[in-house]
């Protein structure tokens, strides 16, 4: 009898956990479907630190250096907190 009681009360577990299984993934697909898909996150980069302003070429313009930083942030090699912390290096040293 005991192992009656067993069986049973592991039956009753496994449909309990299955139900809770489907109602959280039903949960998760709703709210997937209600948020907006953007592109997938790009993988985390490496932890990069930017040559400084100052070993820029010669002769390369306060426009250029800002527009090659645009471009690292926009491949994703620079955060927008590095990016805004470089941008305002460049600026200050123009």
């Amino acid at each position: 009898m005991s192992l009656l009681r067993t069986a049973a009360r592991a039956s009753v577990a496994t449909r309990v956990i299955g139900n809770t299984h489907r109602r959280q993934q039903q949960r998760w697909a709703a709210q997937d479907a209600a948020t907006p898909q953007s592109s997938p996150a790009p993988p985390t980069p490496q932890p990069v630190t930017p040559a400084p302003p100052a070993a820029a070429p010669a002769g390369s313009s306060v426009l250029d250096q800002l527009t090659q930083l645009g471009q690292l942030r926009d491949a994703g090699v620079l955060t927008e907190t590095e990016f805004e912390t470089q941008k305002q290096r460049i600026l200050a040293s123009a």
